[in-house]
């Protein structure tokens, strides 16, 4: 090679697992998504394959590069690097670039990894880390930390090229997003609902997006909040369609609000569930995905939840549901969607005073009107793209 180049390399883990034609399926549809977000975002550079890595090359600020992949479902970390001939003399000389801009008094460790034979390059990983080591000492005088370096040198040897960076973006780790087929989400507008949807994508589910508009107990500005807090995760994955489902369920609100009392929030939730279940069918996904925490709201009791999920013949994802509440904020703010899910959401102005906690599937079956999921199948139908 006989220069140095900047080279964005990108880590993931769970996919390495795979059989050889699945994890090829799934490192493709890793790049494609990567390209995607690059594109959209109208960040240079281009995504390729290597063995056992991505990495993006011709990108003009590979800081920013890095932290973009660095939010893609799939993805366990990302390096800005400078790539280097895979010879001691070069590592070592990129390492004392880089301590350049070594903090003042700041302990640092050199992290090696060396691919193949020894014989490929006549020195070890043990060589690596001393000759490095002792060139960023005299640079900086900065002293070594090998068990919690503030600052740490990560090099990578392999046959034909080598790797040095002193920076790194975490990952959410999980599947390439597009690998597990289509699953319903619906929205609710709140904090937890937006974070459930991010957990299946990140184990590889397209989603498609629902949100009940409850007439009067929702409003404008519910709705477009719950539309924005996806907007804000549709981010990570612009190559699919994440449109909101927007379904007029005042109609049904008001049914509810008529002529159930205890139960109402429990038919509320199986009616959401059943309108799900509508765009399910129409979308061709397997499954729902809700936002439900053991435990966190009345409607959210064990039993409850059993007869909520009577309600449809899909099966009913809970991702967050043995997550602490304090757990589901902090996943919220670092996704971005925290400030757009305060507003208060509007079924729980359908609450009655007196919720039913521990209630059966037959008495809440006999309080629902005859006609309820008939008026939730009607409003799936009559729902608009957003």
């Amino acid at each position: 090679m006989n220069e140095t180049a900047h080279v964005v390399l990108v880590g993931y883990g769970e996919v390495g697992t795979k059989s050889s034609s699945v994890r090829a399926k799934m490192e493709e549809r890793l790049r494609e998504n990567l390209q995607a977000v690059l594109d959209d975002r109208d960040l240079s550079g281009r995504v390729e394959r290597t063995w056992s890595r991505l990495r993006v090359v011709g990108a003009d600020d590979p800081e920013t590069v890095a932290a973009a992949c660095a939010e893609v479902p799939g993805v366990v970390w990302a390096r800005p690097t400078v790539e280097c001939d895979p010879t001691l003399d070069s590592m070592v000389t990129v390492c004392r670039d880089f301590a350049a801009e070594h903090p003042d008094g700041a302990s640092f460790a050199i992290d090696a990894d060396r691919i193949g034979p020894k014989e490929n390059h006549g020195f070890s990983v043990r060589d690596i880390e001393r000759d490095a080591g002792s060139a960023v000492v005299e640079a900086t005088d900065a002293p070594v930390d090998l068990d919690n370096p503030a600052h740490t040198y990560r090099v990578e040897c392999r046959e034909d090229t080598a790797y040095v960076s002193i920076q790194k973006f975490d990952g959410p780790g999980g599947i390439p997003l597009g690998t597990q087929g289509k699953a319903v989400a619906l929205i609710s507008g709140g904090i937890d609902s937006p974070v459930a949807m991010w957990e299946l994508m990140r184990r590889g589910c397209e989603i498609v997006p629902v949100y009940v508009d409850l007439g009067d107990f929702g409003g404008a500005d519910h709705r477009a909040r719950a539309v924005q807090t996806v907007r804000t995760i549709g981010r990570r994955a612009p190559n699919f369609d994440m449109r909101v489902h927007v379904v007029p369920g005042g109609d049904v609100v008001e049914r509810l609000m008529d002529t159930i009392d205890d139960t109402r929030m429990l038919s509320l939730r199986r009616v959401m569930l059943a309108i799900a279940a509508e765009v399910a069918a129409d979308e061709d996904a397997h499954s729902i995905v809700t936002g439900e925490s053991l435990a966190q709201k009345s409607s959210q009791t064990g039993e409850n939840l059993a007869v909520t999920s009577a309600a449809t013949e899909y099966p009913v994802h809970r991702p967050l549901l043995t997550r602490d509440k304090t757990d589901i904020v902090a996943e919220a703010r670092e996704l971005g969607t925290f400030h757009d899910s305060t507003l208060p959401v509007g079924c729980e102005r359908v609450a009655p005073s007196y919720p039913e906690t521990n209630a059966s599937l037959a008495a809440v079956e006999r309080a629902e009107p005859d006609d309820l999921f008939d008026l939730a199948a009607e409003a799936a139908r009559n729902r608009t793209r957003t």
